[in-house]
């Protein structure tokens, strides 16, 4: 199942609103089947783009021998 691009915060938001009605216990079987799903999606989401910001940060803390430099501009993050 693949999840559209949405904002860091926004897939949060989703995936917290899933979880919350899975766990209110009014969802039949198949629609808890989507909803695991959907969330899986979201997670990985959630997960690729903080490994991004990650990878974005390390290239503001360090230049090629290691010291800070802040300067160097990021190329800009897929939306």
């Amino acid at each position: 199942m693949e999840t559209k691009k949405q904002s860091f915060e926004a897939a949060l938001d989703e995936l917290e609103g899933l979880v919350g009605a899975m766990e209110s216990g009014e969802m039949g079987l198949e629609e808890m089947v989507a909803a695991f799903e959907k969330g899986q999606a979201l997670v990985k989401s959630c997960t690729d783009r903080l490994n991004e910001v990650e990878r974005r940060i390390e290239v503001i803390r360090k230049k090629a021998d290691g010291s800070a430099d802040s300067t160097a501009p990021l190329p800009p993050m897929d939306e």
